[in-house]
């Protein structure tokens, strides 16, 4: 696409406006159009869980950037009008207001929605929470309850149940892994990370499943599959996210678990995709990957902006995440196996500050820190070197 090209970026959060950034570093001088869903200029999600929703930011301040800094940019935000299709072949997106919107080049950008309980829909005192407004709806509830069942116990789950027990609240996390974020930390972290939630007052109703909710108008409790009940006046509904992909039906795009692109992000010519709804070819695994996280969304948009302006660049990031519960910091780099082999190469697991290693076919494959950010940035180099060894020395 030539440098005066127009480009147009379907979705307003984070992967979108960091796209947008990098095509004006990169020197794109041609017309820019973001399209979003909410009324809100891009912010930023991770606030959402925690300092928001604990009522030490108001919303305004996850703002991404100032209107000066927004401005600077010399892009026209189309806000409050979700995309409801789109033509691959013509590059074109039509909005739910009955826009058509076209563009030499599209990036799609629309992130994910949250999963919800069956029977949930339209019950007072249920939520998800993805949207500044869930946040907020949320908050609003917790301020005048006294007990909270978060079902999820994920990352954001956790970080939930963790906000809302510093506010007071008698909170109770369920669902069918045997502790917190098992399935992405393994058991040795995520038992220590049950611990901390126990020592903190949570109770923990894990290994088992969740049938549904219970109440008429206002929800009143958790029913668990072994068919007990878990009171609640409010209830979360945290089990993951699926990609916002159901207005791309029928586009001439490859939908699977995402929008399927190629190793440079691109899906279709001259269309691409970025953050969450992304699913691209990385090169170095062999494999489709699809990430949810805060940092991949700056990261792959450099790149996809980089193609956008000519570049022929693969997208084969170290991957990265963070998570605030309680009084510990989590950070992760790399990837970590469900059969990896762990341990503690700094600090001490019950110290309250340790790197554990996770290693497969004797590789290093990820690091994971707990409250130890120096150490865990210096370890995440065994995995650069692992991913750049030669393949005769593996």
């Amino acid at each position: 696409m030539s440098a005066d090209g127009s480009v147009l970026v379907v979705g307003a959060s984070a992967a979108g406006l960091s796209t947008v950034e990098a095509l004006r570093r990169g020197g794109h001088a041609g017309p820019v159009t973001v399209l979003g869903a909410e009324r809100h200029l891009p912010y930023d999600r991770p606030p959402l869980s925690k300092k928001v929703l604990a009522g030490e930011w108001e919303p305004d301040r996850a703002r991404l950037r100032p209107d000066s800094a927004l401005s600077a940019l010399d892009a026209e935000f189309v806000l409050a009008d979700a995309a409801v299709g789109f033509d691959a072949a013509t590059r074109t997106a039509r909005t739910a207001s009955g826009r058509e919107l076209s563009a030499d080049a599209v990036v799609l950008a629309t992130g994910v929605r949250p999963r919800t309980l069956p029977g949930a829909d339209g019950l007072d005192g249920v939520h998800v929470l993805r949207t500044a407004e869930d946040s907020m709806a949320l908050r609003a509830d917790l301020v005048a309850a006294s007990r909270l069942v978060v079902v999820g116990e994920g990352v954001l789950g956790a970080e939930i149940a963790a906000t809302a027990r510093a506010m007071g609240l008698d909170v109770t996390m369920a669902g069918p892994q045997p502790a917190p974020m098992a399935g992405l930390l393994g058991p040795l972290v995520s038992g220590r990370l049950a611990a901390l939630h126990a020592e903190r007052g949570v109770e923990l109703r894990l290994g088992t499943g969740v049938e549904g909710v219970t109440g008429e108008h206002r929800v009143t409790g958790v029913r668990l599959d072994t068919g007990e009940v878990l009171p609640a006046d409010v209830v979360v509904v945290a089990i993951g996210a699926v990609p916002e992909t159901e207005w791309l039906a029928g586009s001439g795009l490859e939908l699977d678990d995402g929008v399927v692109c190629d190793s440079r992000c691109r899906a279709a010519p001259g269309v691409y995709a970025v953050g969450d709804v992304a699913r691209w070819w990385d090169e170095r695994l062999d494999s489709l990957v699809r990430l949810e996280n805060r940092t991949h969304a700056t990261e792959q948009a450099g790149v996809v902006a980089a193609n956008i302006l000519g570049a022929d660049r693969a997208y084969s990031p170290v991957p990265y995440f963070w998570t605030d519960q309680h009084d510990v910091k989590i950070q992760v780099h790399g990837t970590l196996p469900p059969n990896a082999e762990v341990s503690v190469v700094d600090g001490d697991l019950d110290g309250g500050r340790f790197v554990a290693r996770y290693r497969q076919d004797g590789r290093t494959t990820g690091v994971l820190g707990w409250n130890m950010a120096k150490q865990t940035r210096i370890r995440r180099q065994e995995i650069v070197d692992a991913l750049t060894e030669p393949a005769a020395l593996r």
